[in-house]
């Protein structure tokens, strides 16, 4: 608890200056203060265990900004679209990918990696090597909507020509619209998974989220699909959870 001490000095001259009054009001507040978590946030939905197709809240991205079927949040969405007009005129062209990936749905990519294409490494080796760009289910930050996957999932692709100029638009403008990439170059020490220049955040609502789990859910939360067990050993909340850009801890 800190507090905030307003003095308030009365003095009256008659030959002599004396103080003749001190009147203190406290003013208290808790640094640890609970935020305002909107009414649905709950376990269940950061750990990706609801449908979103049936939610009013959730919506279908239009055509002209998808390649597939695709849904995100209301908020993020309405964001998005003011963002995309404004690279629009710049020239700079943004489409959705990927976005809104649930329980289950990560579930099936995991496993599949698990128990196909990584298949004859050690169970540890496995995990790690799926952990590179896939997140284990009930860790995605694509379970909370905020989360979209944006032209290409190749960081070459942004590294050169139409690329690249998109790349350095979002990198300069993304932020005036909410959004961040969460997952940086890993060269300042950043943990987790490998750099994604296509994945962008809406922060105005996944940080909220964020603090909510790192509150509400622990490592006992994370099961139900193979490999579940290495979660601990692999510090799956702190080093892939928490491995973000730091713009998105605030």
């Amino acid at each position: 608890m800190f507090c905030i001490f307003i003095f308030g000095y009365f003095s009256r001259c008659k030959k002599q200056d004396k103080n003749i009054a001190l009147k203190t009001k406290v003013i208290k507040f808790d640094k640890d203060t609970i935020p305002n978590y909107p009414k649905y946030l709950n376990k269940n939905y950061v750990l990706g265990k609801f449908n979103y197709t049936i939610r009013d809240d959730f919506v279908i991205v239009p055509k002209y900004l998808s390649n597939k079927k695709i849904y995100v949040r209301k908020e993020v969405l309405d964001a998005f679209i003011k963002m995309e007009a404004k690279a629009r005129k710049e020239n700079v062209l943004l489409k959705i990918i990927s976005g809104t990936r649930n329980f289950n749905h990560q579930k099936r990519i995991w496993n599949y990696k698990w128990n196909e294409k990584y298949k004859n490494l050690t169970p540890l080796k496995r995990a790690e090597k799926i952990l590179e760009f896939s997140a284990m289910p009930s860790t995605s930050r694509h379970h909370w909507g905020t989360d979209i996957d944006l032209n290409s999932l190749s960081n070459t692709y942004f590294s050169f020509r139409k690329g690249k100029k998109e790349y350095n638009w979002l990198i300069k403008n993304a932020s005036k619209f909410g959004f961040y990439q969460p997952y940086t170059s890993k060269k300042n020490g950043r943990t987790g998974y490998n750099e994604e220049k296509w994945h962008w955040s809406y922060a105005p609502l996944s940080t909220l989220y964020l603090d909510y789990y790192n509150k509400n859910i622990s490592i006992n939360d994370i099961d139900n699909f193979d490999g579940f067990e290495l979660a601990s050993d692999l510090n799956i909340i702190s080093d892939f959870v928490n491995g973000v850009n730091p713009e998105l801890l605030k």
